[in-house]
């Protein structure tokens, strides 16, 4: 194989090797997200019963999906 051809190669491969990094950095930060949406979700039911409980009252049953 010619120089020319391995360092195009060469090139092409870190050019690959970069975008890989960069989704990869992105599916690191969606799964952040998530995390942090899973746990303002439980908060905030946390928050909502003790409001409740503080009233007296107790809330309302939802059936909630799972998942």
């Amino acid at each position: 194989m010619p120089d020319r051809q391995f360092e195009a190669i060469l090139a092409r491969l870190d050019r690959i090797a970069e975008e890989l990094t960069r989704l990869n950095r992105s599916q690191e930060t969606g799964e952040g997200f998530n995390l942090v949406a899973r746990e303002l979700r439980n908060l905030n039911e946390s928050l909502n019963a003790l409001a409740y409980a503080a009233l007296g009252q107790s809330p309302a049953s939802v059936r909630r999906r799972t998942g």
